[in-house]
C-alpha cells in the first residue's frame, strides 16, 4: 500500500480499476485547511495524463509494471511475435500494441516487454539503432552551406530525413524517441 502523502514522481499504482504512474507531484500546505497533494498523474496502460489532487491519508494499492528483454523475431500480418531469452517461448502481440517508433526495429533486435499482471500493453524499442539506408539521392557538391536533408528509406521500409552526404549502403545511428539522424555507425 502507497498513501498519497508518500507520492514521489515514477511510482505506479491502482486506483478505480486503473493503473497510474506519478509524472508530477506537490504537497501543498495551505494556511487555511487541510494539506493535499497536487499530482500529475498518466494511465500507463492507455497513455491519458490527468490532473489530480488526493488527500495525504489516501490510500493505493502498489501496481508492480513488469520490463522484460525481449527479441523480435518476425511478424505474421497483425501478429509481431517476440522470444523470451531465458525460456525461448514466443510471445505474440497484436499491432495496436505497437509503438510508432517500431518501424526503426528489424529481426532479432531486443526490446522492453511491458505488462502488468501478465497482461502485455506496450513495447519499448531500442532508444538508438543503427539500420542501412536502401534508397536515396546522391548529395550534389557544394549543397553544404546550409543543413539540407534530404529522405531516405532504411532497410525497415521507414522514411527520415538525412544530411546531404549519406548515400545508399551507409548505415546511420537514428533515436527511435524522435525518428531523427544522429549520424553515421
Amino acid at each position: 500500500m502507497v498513501t498519497a502523502g508518500d507520492f514521489k514522481n515514477g511510482i505506479t499504482f491502482e486506483m478505480d480499476g486503473g493503473v497510474y504512474q506519478v509524472i508530477e507531484f506537490q504537497h501543498v500546505k495551505p494556511g487555511k485547511g487541510a494539506a493535499f497533494v497536487r499530482t500529475k498523474i498518466k494511465n500507463v496502460i492507455t497513455g491519458a495524463v490527468v490532473e489530480k489532487t488526493f488527500s495525504p491519508t489516501d490510500k493505493y494499492e502498489n501496481a508492480y509494471i513488469e520490463r522484460r528483454d525481449m527479441q523480435y523475431s518476425y511478424n505474421d500480418g497483425d501478429l509481431y511475435y517476440f522470444m523470451d531469452m531465458t525460456t525461448f517461448e514466443l510471445i505474440p502481440l497484436n499491432k495496436d500494441k505497437l509503438p510508432d517508433s517500431f518501424k526503426f526495429v528489424k529481426e532479432e533486435m531486443l526490446c522492453k516487454i511491458i505488462s502488468y499482471k501478465g497482461n502485455v500493453f506496450g513495447v519499448e524499442p531500442p532508444t538508438f539503432v543503427e539500420l542501412e539506408i536502401t534508397d536515396t539521392e546522391p548529395g550534389f557538391a557544394g549543397n553544404t552551406a546550409t543543413n539540407t536533408l534530404k529522405s531516405a528509406t532504411l532497410e525497415t521500409g521507414a522514411q527520415i530525413k538525412v544530411p546531404l552526404f549519406i548515400n545508399t549502403g551507409d548505415i546511420i545511428k537514428i533515436d527511435t524517441r524522435t525518428g531523427e539522424y544522429l549520424s553515421r555507425a
